[in-house]
């Protein structure tokens, strides 16, 4: 039963006026000419004459959306780095996918998004494979029931979501302004965030507390990773847009998508508002439509800074506007990480 409120607390908290929930559930398309209902595939089958050899970094693409992300861009001709703590499921995307499409080039690397020495390791190693990077999906995330904390002593949810993703970025940064120098083909960055980054005020967004939390709620961390990824993306839209460079990043919002945990509930009450919370959620390919869209489609050339929902462009909160908080978070993030590494 708290699956279904939370369920439909999110869809109405994302569509606060009753037409906008009315074009949700019913799939109609704004003004990209894409909506709710859209699939990944259908957002990007106009996307068939990309320019060759393009290489897209994708987190998280060992299942869910990301995997779903990983196998519609190959089908594109998109060259696919999965970078996975588990090679064994990596592997089995890899495989999948070409099953589907034998000529897609796919490369596994490890990483582990929670650890500050992994994301250093997995960047140098994709950078010296000397390969172009057109495309950066920071997609993975953590939603961690009980406090835990990783292995720089950090809240989980925190570390693997933002903090991780924040590092990757910095990493790569350079290689993808100098990638679309060379090509003249414009990078892309997808921050993949959340509507619950609305559910976070000013006066719980501290980012010592959000560091190592003395009271824990594991939803409200959840929604604070995924406000702080929209702020890293307004930041370093602004930084990219000062140095005159010709790269893009943005955040989505993918929807909730179907899982596993709506099933074998007994009695009409129950079957009639699981069926009704189904009809909320999306399918997997659904979830992975705004992310391919932000990081494929020609209407969003040039786009930057954004928050994309259901494939349009949307409102974020207020907080996850504010040009001087998310400057002030990249700076404290930034020390944090350079302190750190410089510890080890």
């Amino acid at each position: 039963m708290c699956v279904l409120i939370l369920v439909w607390k999110v869809v109405i908290r994302c569509k606060p006026d009753m037409k906008g929930t009315v074009r949700y559930l019913a799939g109609i398309a704004g003004q990209s000419g894409y909506g709710s209902k859209s699939t990944a595939e259908q957002v990007t089958e106009h996307c068939s004459s990309l320019p060759p050899n393009l290489t897209a970094i994708v987190t998280g693409a060992t299942s869910g959306i990301g995997a779903e992300t990983a196998r519609v861009l190959a089908k594109r001709g998109v060259r696919i780095v999965i970078p996975a703590r588990d090679l064994r499921k990596a592997a089995q995307v890899k495989e999948n996918i070409q099953k589907e499409h034998p000529k897609a080039e796919i490369i596994i690397l490890e990483i582990d998004l929670s650890s500050f020495a992994s994301i250093k390791k997995f960047c140098s190693e994709f950078l010296f494979l000397g390969l172009p990077l057109n495309i950066l999906i920071n997609n993975a995330g953590k939603f961690s029931q009980k406090l835990e904390f990783s292995e720089d002593k950090f809240e989980m949810t925190f570390a693997t979501n933002y903090l991780g993703h924040f590092l990757l970025t910095e990493l790569l940064l350079e290689k993808m302004i100098e990638t679309a120098t060379q090509t003249g083909v414009q990078g892309r960055i997808v921050n993949v965030s959340s509507v619950i980054h609305g559910w976070v005020n000013k006066d719980h967004f501290s980012f010592n507390r959000m560091l190592q939390p003395k009271y824990y709620n594991a939803t409200r961390a959840y929604a604070q990773s995924k406000l702080a990824n929209i702020m890293h993306a307004n930041e370093i839209a602004r930084q990219i847009k000062e140095r005159n460079a010709n790269v893009t990043i943005n955040a989505v919002h993918p929807g909730i998508v179907k899982t596993g945990i709506i099933r074998d509930h007994k009695g009409v009450i129950t079957d009639s508002l699981f069926f009704v919370a189904s009809k909320l959620l999306k399918s997997t390919s659904q979830g992975a439509s705004t992310t391919c869209y932000v990081a494929l489609n020609s209407k969003t050339e040039g786009m930057s800074g954004r928050y994309f929902v259901d494939c349009n462009e949307s409102r974020c909160s207020t907080l996850a506007n504010d040009d001087s908080e998310a400057h002030k978070l990249w700076k404290q993030t930034r020390a944090l990480i350079h302190k750190r590494l410089r510890a080890n």
